[in-house]
């Protein structure tokens, strides 16, 4: 099942792409790896271990996998061009004592799995941070392989109807040139090697 198909399926909608906090943009495409910038759960703030459960963070790092996701629509125009996601960096904001920042993690991971299937599986880290931007308990980036878009045949150039082809030069035997005269053959043979003034005093008048 194809990716948008399947988020059709778990009643998914995107809704629009959240607009970078600082100066830089969601996402930069290099050959067929797309990196998105890091996203956050909104305006949720606080720390793991304090004023939020596991379960409460596993859901946010669910609602950033769902920015991501709409990062990835935006940029590629839709989610079948994604061949696999490649690499997650999951950030969580915790206490000291906090140790289970992978199972906060998974609430990102486990939407990229039912969403791209096999092809959502990826390479990972999650981390603790001391803080992040804005208080947020979670931020999570990503890198995503993108299928190509194939390039459409060029046609052959035409000029009214007929095919254009370079001309190729003449490999045939080359013939002396032909230099036009009057008078027979023998009048050119007898007068041959003489200047034009000894033939006409050779010449008799006629009566």
């Amino acid at each position: 099942m194809s990716a948008e198909k399947k988020l059709k399926e778990l009643g998914i909608d995107l809704g629009p792409v959240s607009a970078p906090v600082a100066n830089y943009v969601n996402a930069v495409r290099t050959g067929n790896l797309l990196f998105l910038a890091g996203k956050g759960p909104g305006s949720f703030n606080g720390k793991l271990g304090r004023e939020f459960t596991i379960d409460q963070g596993y859901q946010h790092a669910r609602a950033v996998g769902l920015a991501l996701l709409a990062v990835m629509k935006a940029e590629l125009g839709s989610l079948d061009r994604v061949k696999r996601v490649v690499k997650v960096l999951g950030m969580v904001n915790a206490v000291p004592e906090f140790t289970d920042h992978p199972k906060v993690i998974n609430g990102c991971s486990d939407l990229f799995i039912e969403v791209f299937g096999e092809a959502g599986k990826h390479a990972r880290s999650a981390v603790g941070m001391g803080s992040l931007p804005m208080g947020i308990p979670v931020e999570i980036e990503c890198i995503v392989e993108v299928y190509e878009v194939p390039a459409k045949e060029k046609p052959a150039a035409k000029m009214e109807g007929i095919l254009l082809r370079r001309r190729e030069p003449f490999s045939g035997p080359r013939l002396a040139p032909v230099v036009a005269s009057t008078g027979s053959g023998k009048s050119r043979s007898k007068n041959r090697g003489q200047s034009p003034i000894s033939r006409t005093k050779g010449k008799r008048r006629k009566n």
